[in-house]
């Protein structure tokens, strides 16, 4: 965590060059902030971000057609953290979606703002997330928290016995540590596994719950601890 004297180094996310562009000129005319690196993909972030070591990923929530799910920049923040536990993530996003932001709090993000954020406020929202404050809304949090633990999701978030039968008991324990947000990664070391082990078992898990996203299977996981909170 920085103290509010010490320069700022952020990486930037973004499959949109001119967004990165404007970004980063925003961020690098202001004194003690600097751009240590970008990317235009997921892997490219994953690749390039460790070794720019920076203090603050501002990452953009969708990227664009074939990089991967709908909120892979999300996937990008966890998979980092998991790196670099220290980085915070501000996530930037031109959708108020309530998934996305679930998505964001399961991943540890210190911030989600919208795209249509003034300059000067995402310059301040950097600034703080960098110094340990988080941004993410204690209210947007419950609002979100509510509407999972709320009335029984319908489709195919409304995982039943059957679906659930499918799941070996690894899966089953698997499934259980997706919905505190361990990443693959973390999973893997957990559980002793090969994390391209855990990747197939999570797409397996997908695949038996009829769901398409691990952030849905992480909402089934957290309907199944309810009854257990309840009994304890």
């Amino acid at each position: 965590m920085l103290t509010s004297s010490e320069s700022v180094r952020v990486f930037l996310l973004d499959d949109h060059e001119v967004v990165r562009r404007g970004v980063r000129d925003l961020l690098e005319s202001e004194p003690g902030i600097v751009v240590v690196g970008e990317a235009a993909t997921a892997r490219e972030a994953l690749a390039r971000a460790p070794a720019a070591r920076p203090d603050v990923a501002v990452l953009d929530v969708r990227l664009g057609a074939g990089s991967g799910g709908d909120h892979e920049g999300v996937e990008v923040c966890r998979e980092l953290r998991a790196r670099m536990p220290e980085l915070a993530c501000l996530m930037l996003t031109s959708f108020d979606d309530d998934e996305a932001l679930f998505d964001a709090i399961m991943a540890g993000a210190a911030g989600y703002v919208l795209k249509q954020i003034g300059g000067s406020d995402l310059v301040a929202a950097v600034r703080a997330v960098a110094t340990g404050k988080s941004l993410i809304d204690p209210r947007l949090t419950s609002r979100v928290m509510a509407r999972i633990r709320g009335p029984e999701p319908t489709g195919a978030a409304a995982a039943g016995p059957a679906e659930l039968d499918r799941l070996s008991p690894r899966e089953r324990e698997i499934l259980d540590l997706i919905g505190l947000g361990l990443t693959n990664r973390q999973i893997a070391e957990r559980l002793f596994l090969a994390e391209k082990t855990v990747k197939n078992r999570v797409s397996s898990i997908l695949g038996k719950l009829g769901v398409g996203r691990r952030v849905q299977a992480a909402m089934i996981a957290e309907r199944l601890r309810e009854p257990q909170r309840h009994h304890r």
